[in-house]
């Protein structure tokens, strides 16, 4: 689990209000960036990709990043307790120490052309990275994440470990997922990211339920490369 489901991690620094430290106001770094991530955090919360204060995500403009907080659920962010970051980590602006995970999006960032990182916790993520080194491509949707989509090697939660890991794992993928931890979207935008976390939680629930079924067909690569054809006739 990640930094901000553990008791005694990511707690509010002095002074901080529980729901995130207050409402937006005027003259915000990101301010618009700042408020999507107050969105999307709901979001993902009605949708069960995150439970309580687990998960985060952040969203890059130039050389600012805004990250959710830490010790904070996704349904409870405000704008201003949303740390604006420089690309070395330093934060410039927020009222909340950011995300314990912001070590992972910050590589992200840097070997990716990614605009936004989503990291979830969502059920058949979890039970697939604790079991699977590698989730195959079970659907042909699985073409818009990158096909086979694979498993990062466990590390514990925020470190550079894990970071290098999931960076690893991202190469030519739009997804990844984390032994034993969760998932990882990213995308030219927050929604963008948000679509590919769900969807990648969505293959995962086919292929295991599939499982307890029977032993399901995994398309090949002559299969997917006549579905890439036939999406560029239109």
């Amino acid at each position: 689990m990640n930094g901000e489901d553990v008791r005694g991690e990511d707690r509010p620094a002095p002074g901080d209000r529980s729901d995130g430290g207050g409402g937006g106001g005027g003259g915000m770094r990101l301010a618009r960036e700042r408020e999507e991530l107050c969105e999307i955090g709901r979001r993902m919360v009605e949708t069960g990709l995150v439970l309580g204060t687990s998960g985060n995500i952040s969203v890059r403009r130039g050389d600012l990043v805004a990250v959710s907080p830490g010790g904070v659920a996704l349904d409870r962010l405000t704008p201003a307790g949303c740390p604006v970051l420089d690309l070395s980590g330093t934060v410039l602006e927020g009222t909340r120490k950011p995300s314990s995970e912001t070590p992972m999006h910050l590589a992200i960032y840097e070997s990716t052309g990614a605009a936004a990182v989503v990291h979830t916790h969502s059920q058949y993520a979890v039970v697939v990275s604790s079991t699977m080194s590698e989730l195959p491509p079970i659907h042909y949707n699985a073409l818009l994440l990158g096909g086979l989509i694979r498993v990062a090697p466990y590390a514990t939660y925020g470190t550079p470990e894990l970071a290098a890991h999931v960076r690893a794992a991202l190469e030519g993928k739009q997804a990844a997922l984390m032994a034993n931890h969760g998932a990882v979207a990213v995308g030219a935008g927050l929604e963008q990211a948000l679509e590919g976390a769900s969807l990648l939680e969505w293959l995962c629930a086919v292929y295991v339920q599939a499982k307890m079924i029977g032993e399901p067909h995994i398309l090949t690569d002559e299969e997917l490369i006549a579905v890439i054809e036939r999406a560029a006739r239109g």
